[in-house]
């Protein structure tokens, strides 16, 4: 990010204008996109100068096949000792015994967990992505579902019902008692609420299923202690090491089961990868290692007390919050009580004219397509790394109303997007410091 907390990246952009002016003009728009506007979007966040300057070191530069101490070629050495130090700081994190640090992504991750739990063909069970699944949770036309058989557990759809969109676990052990399935995954994309893992674990040993849990969002609110652990419950844990966690973009198998630690190291490589991101790898490690400091501690509990002031300032203002709140870091916003003709694409538009960021998503049986939806997924992560806190979520919720009940107005954007400005200087980007340490 090449902004004025960052010598490295100015100095970076510098050489890259002098070599190719036309991509350094466009690192450098977005640099200042992302310096003066609110990033909403829970799956994002902004990694420390640390994390990102370790992205873009030498370490691109080399091959690493294989695993430390059994690579197919030469010259590993220090790779070795980097990712055995990522292994060693993902393990302290998540307090578990095996770690593989090498998945490109979260849904490689899970692509490597469900070749070592599965055969093509095999029956798994899931959330359906309307309802806050995750697309390599079973979507048709994703690998998950082309090569495995997918069967879906529901949410609580009465009105009237206490858990009123929150996970039916009883009709999850419907589900799984009626199909056996051998995998039974839970964590979500959009899911606001805690989730019972002593129950899902319940439920998979009672019809003979493993317990696969995908903690890509809330990875950062485990490690932390702010949301319960998997373990020891799942067999397999599965995340990405962006959002809540504030690392690169990339993806974490964890498991306490040696055996299937084994049949995942071989599962991701070379069964689903071939040679490991090793800068990545460095920057996992970095971001790893800045997680277990006990102000990251502080962030995400204030990552959460964030989210919950946003979700009830905007609930005070006639929006609908989906399950009537967050535990987390995230909330879906449900556009139609405040004005039915309102989509969530007309949001993310508005919204965006006016330096807030954030995506359309579907509500639990939300009546519109994926492409307008009823509504909008916010996130806190991003805006509490720039020390943001619950009065500034009030600001912000005030903002949004505008925005949206001006129906597109563009003096309105205009306006708020100067005052989301202001507020941008007063919490610059992350420097040396992170959020958690001012």
């Amino acid at each position: 990010m090449a902004n004025h907390h960052d010598a490295i990246a100015e100095q970076t952009n510098d050489l890259i204008r002098q070599q190719d002016p036309e991509i350094a003009d466009l690192m450098g728009k977005e640099a200042d996109r992302q310096e003066h506007t609110l990033e909403l979007i829970a799956s994002e966040n902004h990694v420390s100068q640390a994390v990102m300057h370790a992205m873009g070191s030498c370490l691109t530069n080399k091959y690493a096949e294989g695993y430390p101490g059994a690579r197919y070629y030469g010259g590993c050495e220090f790779h070795d000792q980097i990712e055995t130090i990522a292994i060693e700081r993902a393990k302290r994190l998540f307090n578990c015994k095996f770690a593989n640090v090498q998945p490109h992504s979260g849904a490689q991750a899970n692509m490597g967990a469900f070749l070592a739990t599965m055969a093509p063909g095999d029956t798994f069970a899931s959330l359906l992505l309307k309802d806050g699944g995750h697309l390599s949770h079973g979507m048709k036309i994703n690998f998950s579902g082309i090569f495995y058989k997918p069967v879906h557990y529901p949410l609580h759809y009465g009105k009237d019902h206490a858990d009123f969109e929150r996970i039916d676990y009883d009709a999850a052990e419907r589900v799984c008692m009626e199909h056996k399935p051998k995998v039974l995954l839970c964590g979500y994309s959009a899911y606001p609420r805690v989730i019972d893992f002593a129950r899902f674990r319940a439920i998979a040993d009672k019809c003979g299923a493993l317990l696969v849990a995908d903690i890509a969002h809330i990875a950062g609110l485990v490690a932390a202690g702010v949301h319960p652990s998997p373990f020891p419950h799942a067999q397999v844990v599965t995340t990405t090491t962006h959002k809540t966690l504030r690392g690169p973009r990339g993806g974490l198998i964890l498991t306490n089961d040696e055996e299937l630690a084994k049949k995942i190291n071989k599962s991701l490589f070379p069964g689903v990868q071939g040679g490991p991101l090793m800068h990545i790898i460095a920057a996992k490690a970095v971001a790893f290692g800045e997680a277990l400091r006990p102000e990251f501690k502080d962030y995400s509990k204030r990552v959460v007390a964030n989210a919950k002031a946003l979700a009830a300032a905007l609930a005070e203002r006639g929006y609908r919050i989906t399950s009537g709140g967050t535990d987390n870091h995230l909330m879906l916003v449900d556009l139609r009580p405040k004005n039915a003709e309102l989509t969530g694409q007309d949001a993310e538009d508005w919204m965006g004219r006016a330096g807030m960021v954030c995506n359309k998503n579907g509500i639990p049986e939300d009546p519109r397509p994926p492409k307008f939806t009823s509504g909008v997924r916010l996130g806190t992560p991003a805006v509490t790394t720039r020390g943001l806190g619950t009065a500034e979520m009030v600001l912000i919720a005030g903002w949004i109303d505008r925005v949206l009940t001006s129906k597109g107005s563009e003096d309105i954007a205009r306006q708020v997007k100067i005052e989301v400005g202001k507020l941008c200087e007063k919490f610059p980007m992350p420097g040396v410091e992170m959020a958690g340490a001012r």
